[in-house]
Protein backbone atom coordinates (compact mmCIF):
# COMPACT_ATOMS: atom_id res chain seq x y z
CA UNK A 1 0.00 0.00 0.00
CA UNK A 2 1.62 3.34 -0.97
CA UNK A 3 2.18 6.37 1.15
CA UNK A 4 -1.14 8.01 2.24
CA UNK A 5 -1.13 12.19 3.51
CA UNK A 6 -4.05 11.25 6.26
CA UNK A 7 -1.49 9.05 7.95
CA UNK A 8 0.08 12.14 8.90
CA UNK A 9 -2.88 13.47 11.28
CA UNK A 10 -5.17 10.23 11.53
CA UNK A 11 -4.38 8.63 14.85
CA UNK A 12 -2.40 5.61 13.64
CA UNK A 13 -2.88 2.11 13.13
CA UNK A 14 -1.81 -0.02 16.52
CA UNK A 15 -0.26 -3.67 16.27
CA UNK A 16 -1.65 -5.00 18.84
CA UNK A 17 0.85 -6.81 19.79
CA UNK A 18 3.30 -4.19 21.36
CA UNK A 19 0.89 -1.59 20.27
CA UNK A 20 3.28 0.45 18.66
CA UNK A 21 2.19 2.79 15.65
CA UNK A 22 2.12 1.68 12.09
CA UNK A 23 2.03 5.52 10.86
CA UNK A 24 3.53 8.56 12.17
CA UNK A 25 0.74 11.36 12.78
CA UNK A 26 3.61 13.97 12.39
CA UNK A 27 0.23 16.92 12.35
CA UNK A 28 -0.91 15.24 15.45
CA UNK A 29 0.33 16.28 18.38
CA UNK A 30 -3.10 15.55 20.39
CA UNK A 31 -2.53 12.11 19.89
CA UNK A 32 -0.13 10.78 22.14
CA UNK A 33 1.62 8.95 19.24
CA UNK A 34 2.03 12.40 17.67
CA UNK A 35 2.69 14.06 20.58
CA UNK A 36 5.73 11.64 21.91
CA UNK A 37 6.71 12.51 17.90
CA UNK A 38 6.82 16.31 18.71
CA UNK A 39 8.55 16.18 21.62
CA UNK A 40 11.10 13.51 20.81
CA UNK A 41 12.44 15.81 17.74
CA UNK A 42 11.85 19.23 20.08
CA UNK A 43 13.46 18.19 22.85
CA UNK A 44 16.17 17.30 20.53
CA UNK A 45 16.28 20.33 18.50
CA UNK A 46 16.19 22.82 21.19
CA UNK A 47 19.08 20.96 22.84
CA UNK A 48 21.50 21.26 20.20
CA UNK A 49 20.12 24.76 19.31
CA UNK A 50 21.99 25.22 23.17
CA UNK A 51 24.53 22.85 22.20
CA UNK A 52 25.83 24.56 19.24
CA UNK A 53 24.89 27.99 20.21
CA UNK A 54 28.35 28.87 20.72
CA UNK A 55 30.43 28.23 17.45
CA UNK A 56 28.06 31.35 15.58
CA UNK A 57 29.84 34.06 18.32
CA UNK A 58 33.23 32.35 18.67
CA UNK A 59 33.86 33.21 15.21
CA UNK A 60 34.27 36.95 16.06
CA UNK A 61 32.86 38.55 19.37
CA UNK A 62 33.74 35.76 21.66
CA UNK A 63 36.82 35.28 20.26
CA UNK A 64 37.53 39.28 20.89
CA UNK A 65 35.99 39.59 23.93
CA UNK A 66 37.88 36.26 26.11
CA UNK A 67 40.79 37.39 23.92
CA UNK A 68 41.18 33.54 22.21
CA UNK A 69 43.68 32.02 19.89
CA UNK A 70 42.46 30.00 17.29
CA UNK A 71 44.43 26.83 19.24
CA UNK A 72 42.11 27.46 22.15
CA UNK A 73 38.76 27.86 20.22
CA UNK A 74 39.71 24.59 18.99
CA UNK A 75 40.03 23.21 22.39
CA UNK A 76 36.66 24.65 23.66
CA UNK A 77 35.37 22.48 20.51
CA UNK A 78 36.84 19.31 21.30
CA UNK A 79 36.00 19.49 25.12
CA UNK A 80 32.24 20.04 24.03
CA UNK A 81 32.07 16.84 22.19
CA UNK A 82 33.79 15.14 24.63
CA UNK A 83 31.02 15.77 27.41
CA UNK A 84 28.50 14.09 25.09
CA UNK A 85 30.30 11.03 24.45
CA UNK A 86 30.38 10.34 28.30
CA UNK A 87 26.27 11.13 28.58
CA UNK A 88 25.29 9.34 25.71
CA UNK A 89 26.95 6.01 26.90
CA UNK A 90 25.81 6.56 29.61
CA UNK A 91 22.44 7.53 28.87
CA UNK A 92 21.77 4.40 26.65
CA UNK A 93 22.11 2.46 29.83
CA UNK A 94 19.85 4.93 32.31
CA UNK A 95 17.01 4.92 28.83
CA UNK A 96 17.17 0.71 29.91
CA UNK A 97 16.75 1.15 32.97
CA UNK A 98 14.77 3.97 33.57
CA UNK A 99 13.30 4.79 30.50
CA UNK A 100 13.70 7.41 27.84
CA UNK A 101 11.13 9.71 28.34
CA UNK A 102 12.95 10.54 32.34
CA UNK A 103 16.07 10.20 31.34
CA UNK A 104 15.63 12.56 28.01
CA UNK A 105 13.83 15.31 30.80
CA UNK A 106 16.80 14.93 32.66
CA UNK A 107 19.49 15.37 30.06
CA UNK A 108 17.58 18.81 29.40
CA UNK A 109 17.35 19.65 32.85
CA UNK A 110 20.82 19.08 33.48
CA UNK A 111 22.28 20.56 29.95
CA UNK A 112 19.82 23.74 31.01
CA UNK A 113 21.87 25.04 34.05
CA UNK A 114 25.46 25.50 32.07
CA UNK A 115 23.36 27.09 29.42
CA UNK A 116 22.19 29.53 32.35
CA UNK A 117 25.36 30.15 33.41
CA UNK A 118 27.24 30.46 29.73
CA UNK A 119 27.12 34.79 30.56
CA UNK A 120 29.37 34.04 33.87
CA UNK A 121 32.16 33.73 31.25
CA UNK A 122 35.24 35.65 31.32
CA UNK A 123 38.04 33.78 30.48
CA UNK A 124 39.55 31.02 27.87
CA UNK A 125 39.34 28.65 30.51
CA UNK A 126 35.94 29.26 32.09
CA UNK A 127 34.83 28.84 28.24
CA UNK A 128 36.12 25.31 28.37
CA UNK A 129 34.68 24.47 31.27
CA UNK A 130 31.62 25.27 30.53
CA UNK A 131 31.51 24.21 27.39
CA UNK A 132 32.50 20.35 28.58
CA UNK A 133 29.12 20.60 30.92
CA UNK A 134 27.25 22.24 28.02
CA UNK A 135 28.05 19.19 25.86
CA UNK A 136 25.36 17.04 28.50
CA UNK A 137 22.66 18.35 26.01
CA UNK A 138 24.81 16.61 22.86
CA UNK A 139 23.50 13.54 24.60
CA UNK A 140 19.48 14.13 24.05
CA UNK A 141 19.96 12.29 21.12
CA UNK A 142 20.19 8.91 22.60
CA UNK A 143 16.72 9.01 24.46
CA UNK A 144 15.49 10.87 21.21
CA UNK A 145 15.80 7.98 19.15
CA UNK A 146 14.87 5.31 22.14
CA UNK A 147 11.48 6.61 23.11
CA UNK A 148 10.78 6.93 19.12
CA UNK A 149 11.62 3.06 18.75
CA UNK A 150 9.53 2.29 21.86
CA UNK A 151 6.14 3.90 20.44
CA UNK A 152 6.56 3.00 16.56
CA UNK A 153 6.43 -0.40 14.66
CA UNK A 154 9.72 -1.88 12.65
CA UNK A 155 7.83 -1.14 9.97
CA UNK A 156 8.34 2.55 10.11
CA UNK A 157 11.13 3.10 12.71
CA UNK A 158 13.77 3.66 10.23
CA UNK A 159 11.76 6.87 9.22
CA UNK A 160 10.53 7.92 12.65
CA UNK A 161 13.98 7.81 14.16
CA UNK A 162 15.68 9.83 11.03
CA UNK A 163 12.46 12.25 11.26
CA UNK A 164 13.07 13.31 14.69
CA UNK A 165 17.07 12.79 14.62
CA UNK A 166 16.66 14.84 11.48
CA UNK A 167 14.60 17.56 12.65
CA UNK A 168 16.52 17.61 15.77
CA UNK A 169 20.03 18.09 13.99
CA UNK A 170 18.73 20.82 12.34
CA UNK A 171 18.78 22.76 15.21
CA UNK A 172 22.35 22.97 14.82
CA UNK A 173 22.00 24.98 11.53
CA UNK A 174 19.17 27.64 12.84
CA UNK A 175 21.04 28.28 16.10
CA UNK A 176 23.60 29.39 13.56
CA UNK A 177 20.71 32.13 12.25
CA UNK A 178 19.11 32.68 15.79
CA UNK A 179 22.05 33.60 18.30
CA UNK A 180 23.36 36.03 15.49
CA UNK A 181 19.64 37.12 15.27
CA UNK A 182 19.43 37.62 19.02
CA UNK A 183 22.95 39.71 19.19
CA UNK A 184 22.75 41.82 16.71
CA UNK A 185 19.26 42.55 18.46
CA UNK A 186 20.72 42.92 21.96
CA UNK A 187 23.21 45.54 20.17
CA UNK A 188 21.44 47.48 17.70
CA UNK A 189 18.04 47.61 19.51
CA UNK A 190 18.91 47.35 22.89
CA UNK A 191 22.24 49.13 23.43
CA UNK A 192 23.90 46.73 24.76
CA UNK A 193 27.38 46.31 24.27
CA UNK A 194 28.75 43.26 22.08
CA UNK A 195 30.48 41.80 25.61
CA UNK A 196 27.11 41.94 27.31
CA UNK A 197 24.98 41.15 24.71
CA UNK A 198 26.50 38.24 23.63
CA UNK A 199 25.87 36.74 27.64
CA UNK A 200 22.34 37.96 27.63
CA UNK A 201 21.78 35.92 24.73
CA UNK A 202 22.26 32.70 25.82
CA UNK A 203 18.77 33.09 28.11
CA UNK A 204 17.04 31.98 25.61
CA UNK A 205 18.23 28.96 24.76
CA UNK A 206 17.80 28.29 28.66
CA UNK A 207 13.78 29.21 28.94
CA UNK A 208 13.24 26.67 25.79
CA UNK A 209 15.20 24.27 27.39
CA UNK A 210 13.53 24.17 30.71
CA UNK A 211 10.14 24.77 29.49
CA UNK A 212 10.36 21.24 26.77
CA UNK A 213 11.56 19.21 29.80
CA UNK A 214 8.62 20.13 31.70
CA UNK A 215 6.24 19.59 28.96
CA UNK A 216 7.69 16.13 28.41
CA UNK A 217 7.45 15.42 32.14
CA UNK A 218 3.58 16.47 32.49
CA UNK A 219 1.98 15.60 29.25
CA UNK A 220 3.55 12.32 27.85
CA UNK A 221 3.90 8.73 28.72
CA UNK A 222 7.18 6.29 29.13
CA UNK A 223 5.77 3.91 26.65
CA UNK A 224 2.18 3.19 24.39
CA UNK A 225 1.17 0.56 27.54
CA UNK A 226 1.95 3.39 30.44
CA UNK A 227 4.64 3.24 32.73
CA UNK A 228 8.28 2.04 32.03
CA UNK A 229 8.25 0.10 35.52
CA UNK A 230 4.76 -2.02 34.42
CA UNK A 231 5.88 -2.56 30.71
CA UNK A 232 6.98 -6.38 31.12
CA UNK A 233 3.33 -7.04 32.44
CA UNK A 234 1.85 -5.11 29.81
CA UNK A 235 3.36 -7.46 27.63
CA UNK A 236 3.05 -10.05 29.32
CA UNK A 237 -0.81 -10.03 29.17
CA UNK A 238 -0.40 -9.17 25.01
CA UNK A 239 1.27 -12.80 25.08
CA UNK A 240 -1.43 -14.56 27.23
CA UNK A 241 -3.97 -13.11 24.78
CA UNK A 242 -1.39 -14.60 21.71
CA UNK A 243 -2.15 -17.64 23.58
CA UNK A 244 -5.68 -17.77 24.08
CA UNK A 245 -5.84 -17.31 20.09
CA UNK A 246 -3.27 -19.91 19.46
CA UNK A 247 -4.67 -22.27 21.85
CA UNK A 248 -8.38 -21.92 20.36
CA UNK A 249 -7.13 -22.33 16.67
CA UNK A 250 -4.72 -24.88 16.92
CA UNK A 251 -4.43 -28.34 17.83
CA UNK A 252 -0.64 -28.52 17.58
CA UNK A 253 2.02 -30.44 19.87
CA UNK A 254 1.46 -29.30 23.58
CA UNK A 255 4.81 -30.12 24.18
CA UNK A 256 6.95 -26.76 23.67
CA UNK A 257 10.06 -24.78 25.16
CA UNK A 258 10.13 -21.74 26.62
CA UNK A 259 12.31 -18.62 26.95
CA UNK A 260 12.40 -15.84 28.79
CA UNK A 261 13.60 -12.09 29.05
CA UNK A 262 14.52 -10.51 32.56
CA UNK A 263 12.88 -7.25 32.16
CA UNK A 264 13.14 -5.66 35.48
CA UNK A 265 11.57 -6.89 38.91
CA UNK A 266 9.16 -9.73 36.76
CA UNK A 267 10.56 -12.59 34.24
CA UNK A 268 8.32 -12.47 31.02
CA UNK A 269 7.56 -16.12 29.33
CA UNK A 270 7.84 -16.43 25.74
CA UNK A 271 6.41 -19.79 25.38
CA UNK A 272 5.79 -21.70 22.17
CA UNK A 273 4.02 -24.52 23.13
CA UNK A 274 3.04 -24.78 19.33
CA UNK A 275 6.83 -24.35 17.67
CA UNK A 276 6.70 -28.53 16.69
CA UNK A 277 5.93 -30.17 13.75
CA UNK A 278 4.17 -29.21 10.68
CA UNK A 279 4.74 -25.41 9.51
CA UNK A 280 1.02 -24.49 9.45
CA UNK A 281 -0.60 -20.23 8.86
CA UNK A 282 -0.96 -20.81 12.55
CA UNK A 283 2.47 -21.44 13.40
CA UNK A 284 3.93 -18.59 11.27
CA UNK A 285 1.05 -16.41 13.35
CA UNK A 286 2.77 -17.52 16.25
CA UNK A 287 6.21 -16.78 15.31
CA UNK A 288 5.68 -13.33 13.91
CA UNK A 289 4.05 -12.35 17.23
CA UNK A 290 6.95 -13.97 19.50
CA UNK A 291 9.17 -11.63 16.94
CA UNK A 292 6.76 -8.53 17.93
CA UNK A 293 7.26 -9.11 21.59
CA UNK A 294 10.82 -10.20 21.39
CA UNK A 295 11.16 -6.92 19.77
CA UNK A 296 9.67 -4.99 22.78
CA UNK A 297 11.04 -6.28 25.38
CA UNK A 298 13.69 -4.51 27.09
CA UNK A 299 16.04 -6.75 29.89
CA UNK A 300 17.13 -4.79 32.71
CA UNK A 301 20.65 -4.23 32.33
CA UNK A 302 23.49 -6.56 33.91
CA UNK A 303 27.02 -6.71 32.73
CA UNK A 304 26.41 -9.92 31.35
CA UNK A 305 23.41 -9.28 28.94
CA UNK A 306 25.43 -5.89 28.00
CA UNK A 307 28.38 -7.37 27.37
CA UNK A 308 26.76 -9.59 25.03
CA UNK A 309 25.00 -6.83 23.35
CA UNK A 310 28.15 -4.99 22.80
CA UNK A 311 30.74 -7.70 21.98
CA UNK A 312 28.95 -8.90 18.47
CA UNK A 313 30.51 -7.51 14.79
CA UNK A 314 27.00 -6.32 13.79
CA UNK A 315 27.46 -3.60 17.22
CA UNK A 316 30.75 -3.15 15.64
CA UNK A 317 29.91 -1.74 12.38
CA UNK A 318 26.93 0.54 13.92
CA UNK A 319 30.40 2.06 15.82
CA UNK A 320 32.19 2.55 12.45
CA UNK A 321 29.77 3.65 10.47
CA UNK A 322 28.36 6.34 12.72
CA UNK A 323 31.95 7.09 14.16
CA UNK A 324 32.64 8.05 10.11
CA UNK A 325 29.28 10.14 9.52
CA UNK A 326 28.26 11.66 12.18
CA UNK A 327 31.70 12.24 13.09
CA UNK A 328 32.08 13.66 10.00
CA UNK A 329 28.90 16.16 10.61
CA UNK A 330 30.25 16.95 14.12
CA UNK A 331 33.78 18.50 12.92
CA UNK A 332 32.11 20.25 10.12
CA UNK A 333 29.60 21.92 12.10
CA UNK A 334 32.72 23.09 14.01
CA UNK A 335 34.94 24.74 11.82
CA UNK A 336 32.38 25.38 8.70
CA UNK A 337 31.73 28.85 9.99
CA UNK A 338 35.29 29.60 10.20
CA UNK A 339 36.50 28.19 6.64
CA UNK A 340 33.66 30.39 5.12
CA UNK A 341 35.28 33.46 6.90
CA UNK A 342 39.11 32.03 5.31
CA UNK A 343 37.85 31.61 2.07
CA UNK A 344 35.51 34.66 1.72
CA UNK A 345 36.61 37.21 3.96
CA UNK A 346 33.88 39.14 2.64
CA UNK A 347 31.05 37.21 4.00
CA UNK A 348 31.64 38.37 8.30
CA UNK A 349 30.59 36.77 10.76
CA UNK A 350 26.99 36.93 10.30
CA UNK A 351 27.36 35.83 6.71
CA UNK A 352 29.96 32.84 7.52
CA UNK A 353 27.36 31.68 9.89
CA UNK A 354 24.54 31.82 7.89
CA UNK A 355 25.85 29.90 4.88
CA UNK A 356 27.37 27.41 7.76
CA UNK A 357 23.89 27.12 9.53
CA UNK A 358 22.68 25.76 5.04
CA UNK A 359 24.63 22.40 6.96
CA UNK A 360 22.41 21.79 10.17
CA UNK A 361 19.62 22.61 8.50
CA UNK A 362 19.62 20.21 5.83
CA UNK A 363 19.22 17.72 8.13
CA UNK A 364 15.65 18.28 8.36
CA UNK A 365 15.77 16.95 4.61
CA UNK A 366 18.79 14.43 4.38
CA UNK A 367 18.60 12.60 7.24
CA UNK A 368 14.96 11.72 7.11
CA UNK A 369 15.60 10.76 3.28
CA UNK A 370 18.57 8.01 4.21
CA UNK A 371 15.68 6.30 7.06
CA UNK A 372 12.96 6.53 4.40
CA UNK A 373 15.38 5.14 2.01
CA UNK A 374 16.31 2.30 4.05
CA UNK A 375 12.39 1.48 5.12
CA UNK A 376 11.74 1.52 1.46
CA UNK A 377 14.41 -0.99 0.57
CA UNK A 378 13.14 -3.10 3.47
CA UNK A 379 10.24 -3.57 2.43
CA UNK A 380 10.74 -4.41 -1.07
CA UNK A 381 13.32 -6.69 0.05
CA UNK A 382 13.05 -8.28 2.90
CA UNK A 383 16.46 -8.03 3.83
CA UNK A 384 18.45 -6.04 6.44
CA UNK A 385 21.41 -6.65 4.01
CA UNK A 386 19.73 -4.15 1.85
CA UNK A 387 19.30 -1.83 4.69
CA UNK A 388 23.46 -2.32 5.32
CA UNK A 389 24.41 -1.80 1.77
CA UNK A 390 22.48 1.21 1.83
CA UNK A 391 24.87 2.71 4.30
CA UNK A 392 27.85 1.73 3.36
CA UNK A 393 27.56 3.15 -0.77
CA UNK A 394 26.01 6.39 1.22
CA UNK A 395 29.61 6.32 3.83
CA UNK A 396 31.36 5.88 0.94
CA UNK A 397 30.15 8.57 -1.47
CA UNK A 398 30.40 11.12 1.31
CA UNK A 399 33.93 9.67 1.58
CA UNK A 400 34.06 11.18 -2.22
CA UNK A 401 32.87 14.41 -1.44
CA UNK A 402 34.77 15.16 1.59
CA UNK A 403 38.46 14.50 -0.70
CA UNK A 404 37.30 16.69 -3.34
CA UNK A 405 36.56 19.63 -1.08
CA UNK A 406 39.64 19.31 0.55
CA UNK A 407 41.54 18.73 -2.49
CA UNK A 408 40.18 21.13 -4.40
CA UNK A 409 39.59 23.77 -1.40
CA UNK A 410 37.37 25.92 -4.22
CA UNK A 411 37.28 29.78 -3.80
CA UNK A 412 34.08 30.09 -5.84
CA UNK A 413 31.15 30.50 -3.82
CA UNK A 414 28.58 28.17 -6.26
CA UNK A 415 31.47 25.83 -6.31
CA UNK A 416 31.98 25.49 -2.50
CA UNK A 417 28.33 25.29 -1.53
CA UNK A 418 27.21 23.50 -4.12
CA UNK A 419 30.15 20.36 -3.67
CA UNK A 420 29.16 21.08 0.27
CA UNK A 421 25.21 20.69 -0.19
CA UNK A 422 26.44 17.71 -1.89
CA UNK A 423 28.83 16.30 1.37
CA UNK A 424 25.74 16.83 3.49
CA UNK A 425 23.62 14.71 1.71
CA UNK A 426 25.57 11.60 1.78
CA UNK A 427 26.57 12.38 5.21
CA UNK A 428 23.10 13.31 6.95
CA UNK A 429 21.24 9.98 4.83
CA UNK A 430 24.08 8.04 6.14
CA UNK A 431 23.30 8.75 9.76
CA UNK A 432 19.95 8.60 8.62
CA UNK A 433 20.09 5.09 7.64
CA UNK A 434 22.67 4.05 10.18
CA UNK A 435 19.52 4.26 13.15
CA UNK A 436 17.45 2.95 10.74
CA UNK A 437 19.64 -0.42 11.23
CA UNK A 438 20.09 0.07 15.07
CA UNK A 439 16.62 -0.69 16.41
CA UNK A 440 16.89 -4.59 14.39
CA UNK A 441 20.74 -4.91 15.93
CA UNK A 442 20.16 -5.98 19.88
CA UNK A 443 16.46 -4.75 20.06
CA UNK A 444 15.95 -6.20 24.01
CA UNK A 445 19.32 -4.26 24.70
CA UNK A 446 17.99 -1.01 22.33
CA UNK A 447 18.91 1.51 24.77
CA UNK A 448 22.30 0.67 25.12
CA UNK A 449 23.30 -0.38 21.34
CA UNK A 450 21.59 3.24 20.51
CA UNK A 451 23.79 4.73 23.44
CA UNK A 452 27.27 2.92 22.57
CA UNK A 453 26.67 3.99 19.04
CA UNK A 454 25.56 7.53 19.46
CA UNK A 455 28.96 7.89 21.32
CA UNK A 456 30.98 6.90 18.37
CA UNK A 457 29.33 9.41 16.33
CA UNK A 458 30.89 11.58 19.45
CA UNK A 459 34.39 10.21 19.33
CA UNK A 460 34.23 10.10 15.59
CA UNK A 461 34.15 13.83 15.93
CA UNK A 462 36.61 14.89 18.80
CA UNK A 463 39.32 12.84 16.66
CA UNK A 464 38.75 14.15 13.25
CA UNK A 465 38.63 17.80 15.24
CA UNK A 466 42.06 16.80 17.04
CA UNK A 467 43.66 15.83 13.26
CA UNK A 468 42.85 19.01 12.45
CA UNK A 469 44.13 20.45 15.60
CA UNK A 470 47.28 18.92 15.01
CA UNK A 471 47.37 19.10 10.98
CA UNK A 472 50.00 22.08 10.04
CA UNK A 473 47.99 24.39 12.07
CA UNK A 474 44.50 24.41 13.05
CA UNK A 475 43.23 26.84 10.28
CA UNK A 476 44.01 24.03 7.87
CA UNK A 477 40.48 22.88 6.84
CA UNK A 478 41.33 21.52 3.48
CA UNK A 479 43.81 18.79 4.99
CA UNK A 480 41.34 17.96 7.51
CA UNK A 481 38.62 17.26 5.43
CA UNK A 482 40.52 15.12 2.81
CA UNK A 483 42.14 13.20 5.67
CA UNK A 484 38.97 12.64 6.95
CA UNK A 485 37.25 11.88 3.72
CA UNK A 486 39.74 9.14 3.31
CA UNK A 487 39.38 7.62 6.84
CA UNK A 488 35.63 7.29 5.86
CA UNK A 489 35.84 5.48 2.93
CA UNK A 490 38.06 2.91 4.30
CA UNK A 491 35.88 2.24 7.59
CA UNK A 492 33.16 1.60 5.40
CA UNK A 493 35.12 -0.67 3.33
CA UNK A 494 36.35 -2.89 6.51
CA UNK A 495 33.11 -3.47 7.66
CA UNK A 496 30.95 -4.11 4.77
CA UNK A 497 31.13 -7.53 4.92
CA UNK A 498 29.89 -8.49 8.79
CA UNK A 499 26.35 -9.68 8.91
CA UNK A 500 23.84 -7.06 10.09
CA UNK A 501 22.30 -8.65 12.88
CA UNK A 502 23.99 -11.65 14.70
CA UNK A 503 23.46 -15.10 12.80
CA UNK A 504 20.20 -16.64 14.60
CA UNK A 505 18.66 -13.74 15.92
CA UNK A 506 14.90 -14.06 16.17
CA UNK A 507 13.08 -11.46 14.05
CA UNK A 508 16.00 -10.62 11.48
CA UNK A 509 16.47 -12.02 8.48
Amino acid sequence: MGFRFATLWKAPAINPINQKALSIPILNPVNVYGRVFLLSWWGFFVAFCSWYAFPPLLTETLKKDLNLSQAEVANSNILGLTAALIVRLVAGLACDRFGARWTFAGILLLGAIPTALAGTVTTHNGLVVLRFFAGILGGSFIPCQVWTTGFFDKSVVGTANALTAGLGNAGSGVTYFLMPAIFNSLVQRQGLSESKAWRVAFVVPFILITATAIVMILTCPDTPTGRWSSRNRDIQRHLDMRDTFLTTNTTGNKHGNASSIDSGNDTVQLNSSNAHGHFTDTQAQEDDLLTAASWELVEKPTVKNSLGALCTLPTLTLLVVYFCSFGTELSVNSILGAYYAKNFPDLGQTGSGSWAAMFGLLNAVFRPAGGILADLIYRHTNSLWAKKALIHSLGIMLGVFLILIGIDDPNSKPVMFGLMTGMAFFDEAANGACFALVPHVRPTSNGLITGVTGAAGNLGGIVFLLIGRFTNGSADYPKKLWIIGAVTIAGNLLVAWIRPIPKGQLGGR
